[in-house]
């Protein structure tokens, strides 16, 4: 038989062709040549947001433009913005981002840890390939523009909680981290972020669209997942760092990257991990009237872990039951004539 028109998946070509190659076609030529993947060199201090004090003023941004403009808002008593369908342009296109860097990181793993394994994948310094190096520094663009999951929340005028503000501005100076400690281990927490993105952004599309999605509560169970795998790799590499510098009679091995990168990265993540897991235990674990609400809301706990479905006290109390969590029955108008029963 004469060769098939559709090329076969091997292990150096998983899709079958070369998926970063047209990426870079296709970039270039909508950029009219001012960013071109394959050319990319990140260069601390020179590249677009490559220093500490552009990272902190762009994430201090994030956090005045929140705080300040929720009191603004409440300030001059504006009213609630719908945003509806921006919201849904908003998810559809960090769910199609999400998909598609984790797809180019895929096929640039699946061929490395193949041919030389999975530790040189996570700590040889030749594991931070240029292609790879491109998708990092395009996924931390991504989680700037990320803020905006934060801006529209607080012009929806919905309250929010510690874990979001703190886990948007706390991603961004990660990633920053990372860059510059050119960690090869790196691609682990980055590819199992992206694939919840793409779940869980295509979950808000769809819930933004008022369709009903059965598997929200799972939303939440991945995000945690996520942590817990980042950490099994990130403590694995961090004590063959701290034994080889220890004692490097006996760990003979070494891991790529910079005390800094290793540090940050074992803190931010780990507290991520304790965040979730508290919030996940007071929603699911505990019996309380706000506990049987959040649950019995659209979206459930996934909502309100990342659009942050908060319900005040009084609402609880005026219009929920105590028992089931079930909206309590409207009271009916009373038509004029017509006497209370009560």
């Amino acid at each position: 038989m004469g060769n098939s028109i559709i090329p076969l998946p091997t292990i150096d070509r998983p899709f079958g062709f070369y998926l970063f190659g047209v990426f870079d076609k296709v970039v270039t030529s909508v950029t009219g040549g001012r960013f071109i993947p394959s050319q990319f060199e990140f260069v601390e201090n020179e590249t677009f947001l490559s220093d500490l004090p552009h990272v902190a003023i762009a994430i201090a941004m994030y956090y005045i433009l929140v705080f300040g403009g929720r009191f603004l808002l409440k300030k001059v008593g504006a009213k609630p913005l719908s945003l509806r369908f921006q919201f849904q342009i908003h998810n559809m296109f960090l769910t199609t981002v999400s998909f598609l860097l984790v797809a180019l990181m895929y096929e640039q793993l699946i061929p490395m840890i193949a041919h030389h394994g999975l530790y040189f994948s996570i700590c040889d310094g030749q594991a931070w390939t240029k292609e790879m190096t491109t998708l990092y520094y395009l996924n931390y663009l991504v989680k700037f523009y990320e803020f905006l999951d934060t801006y529209y929340l607080v012009l929806k005028q919905k309250k929010l909680t510690f874990l979001h503000t703190y886990h948007h501005g706390a991603t961004a100076l990660l990633c920053y981290t990372q860059l510059i400690g050119t960690t090869s281990i790196s691609w682990v927490p980055i590819t199992l972020n992206l694939d919840v993105h793409v779940l869980m952004y295509w979950y808000y599309f769809l819930s933004a669209r008022g369709i009903h999605v059965w598997w929200k509560e799972w939303v939440t169970r991945f995000q945690i997942l996520q942590f817990i795998l980042d950490l099994i790799f990130i403590y694995y590499a961090t004590a063959i760092k701290v034994g080889h510098a220890i004692a490097p009679e006996y760990v003979c091995k070494r891991c790529a990257g910079s005390p800094l990168a290793t540090i940050s990265g074992c803190a931010i993540i780990s507290s991520y991990l304790v965040l979730f897991i508290a919030f996940y235990i007071d929603i699911y674990k505990k019996s309380t009237k706000k506990s049987k609400v959040v649950r019995r809301v659209r979206g459930g706990v996934a909502a309100k872990v990342n659009e942050y479905v908060l319900l005040d006290k009084q609402t609880v109390q005026d219009n929920y039951d105590s028992n089931t969590g079930s909206p309590l029955p409207t009271k009916r108008r009373l038509h004029r004539g017509e006497k209370s029963e009560l």
